[in-house]
C-alpha cells in the first residue's frame, strides 16, 4: 500500500512502488484529466504539480510521492489556476484539447512562480509541452492575458 495526498485528500493505493504516478492517478483514483502522451516525460500531457512544481507523472514512481502534495488538473483551485482556466476559454486556446491539461498545469506553475513573465520566460517554461495542433501563439497570449488579469 502506498499512502498519497492528492488534491488535498489522503489516499491509500495498492500499487507497486515503481508504478508511474500517472497510472495510479488515472487507474486507481479515477483522475483522468491527466493524460498519457509519450510515456517518456517528453510531451507534457501528463504534467501535475508536486509540492507546487510541475512534474511529468508518466516517469515519476508513485513511491516518490509519499509525504508530498500532488495536485492534478481536477484539483486546481487557486486564484491563479481559475484565472488561467478562464483565460484559456476566453481566448479559445484549445483546438483538439488533448495536451491542454498539461499546458494549463505548466502555465499555472509559471505564473505562481513568476507573475509577470516575458515571452522568453513563457517559451522556456512551456517548451516541454507539445501541442500537436500548434496552438503555441494562443498559449503564449493566454499566459500574458492571465498575468495581466492577475496583476489588475
Amino acid at each position: 500500500m502506498v499512502a498519497l495526498k492528492v488534491n488535498g485528500s489522503p489516499h491509500s493505493v495498492d500499487a507497486d512502488p515503481n508504478t508511474p504516478l500517472l497510472w495510479v492517478l488515472r487507474d486507481d483514483l479515477g483522475l483522468t484529466g491527466t493524460k498519457f502522451g509519450c510515456g517518456a516525460a517528453q510531451c507534457g500531457a501528463c504534467t501535475v504539480h508536486v509540492d507546487g512544481s510541475p512534474l511529468r507523472s508518466c516517469s515519476a514512481p508513485v513511491s516518490g510521492m509519499v509525504g508530498r502534495e500532488v495536485t492534478t488538473i481536477e484539483g486546481l483551485s487557486s486564484k491563479t489556476a481559475k484565472t488561467v482556466q478562464q483565460t484559456w476559454i476566453d481566448l479559445d486556446v484549445a483546438q483538439c484539447g488533448y495536451c491542454q491539461s498539461g499546458q494549463i498545469m505548466t502555465a499555472v506553475a509559471l505564473l505562481e512562480f513568476k507573475p509577470t513573465p516575458t515571452d522568453e520566460d513563457i517559451d522556456q517554461a512551456m517548451a516541454g509541452n507539445i501541442c500537436r495542433c500548434a496552438t503555441y501563439v494562443r498559449i503564449r497570449a493566454a499566459v500574458h492575458a492571465a498575468a495581466a488579469k492577475l496583476a489588475a
